[in-house]
């Protein structure tokens, strides 16, 4: 289902001019009915103006009088109404964090050379011209841009930058990089469920005859499955 373009305002405007039920105009915006309560009370951190949604032709004088009319009637959106959705194109980022971009650029072009400058600019969304100038160093401001980690710099995540370097790996013929830096805590974690199940049931056998319930889950206890369990969260 569509929601309003701004439903928080939308929700302001019909509590103050609609018998609608809360539940109704939560399920209309896209709402929890908690905060549609909120700002009818308001007691809400941000103090909305409220926005005609007639106007704005996101719904019908009709929808609200069949709302009114039944409490478990569900408004619908007027056709048309969809919000205008990007195109494709450069990723957008922040204002706050585009001076970050030239930054991460530069440590995919040091670290993942094998990446097009096609791949760089859709996950940092940047231009092929600026990709270029950082590395071939004629960019206006390289004497200040330092290579560092765009998943650090909040310019992507971990899971994209992962996906577009196997994707490139694969494509050049390289092995992709295995990440293993959790590698040695993964099996410090191993030998410390080991210890924990082997302290257990010696605890266990020394309480045997006082009939107490084991220490520990009966079974074959498989500490690197617990462990891998605990690294996939």
């Amino acid at each position: 289902m569509s929601h309003p373009l701004m439903p928080h305002a939308t929700a302001a405007w019909l509590i103050e001019n609609t018998g609608l039920t809360f539940p109704q105009i939560a399920e209309f915006c896209g709402l929890h009915m908690l905060e549609v309560q909120a700002i009818a009370d308001e007691t809400a951190s941000t103090r909305y103006t409220p926005r005609d949604p007639v106007r704005a032709h996101e719904l019908t004088t009709d929808e609200i009088r069949k709302g009114e009319a039944n409490p478990d009637y569900v408004l619908k959106i007027a056709k048309g109404s969809e919000p205008v959705r990007r195109t494709k194109g450069p990723r957008y980022t922040p204002v706050s964090k585009r001076q970050d971009k030239p930054d991460g650029i530069a440590w995919i072009l040091r670290n993942h050379p094998e990446i097009s400058d096609g791949a760089i600019g859709r996950l940092i969304g940047t231009t092929r011209t600026t990709i270029a100038a950082i590395r071939d160093r004629s960019h206006w401001n390289i004497s200040n841009i330092q290579p560092k980690d765009p998943v650090t710099l909040g310019l992507c995540s971990q899971r994209e930058l992962d996906a577009i370097v196997a994707k490139a790996a694969k494509k050049a013929g390289l092995e992709a990089p295995v990440d293993a830096r959790l590698d040695g805590a993964r099996e410090a974690l191993i030998e410390e469920l080991r210890r924990e199940r082997d302290e257990a049931h010696r605890h266990d056998d020394a309480h045997d005859e006082a009939g107490t319930a084991p220490s520990f889950p009966t079974g074959e206890f498989d500490a690197r499955a617990e462990a891998e369990k605990l690294f996939d969260r």
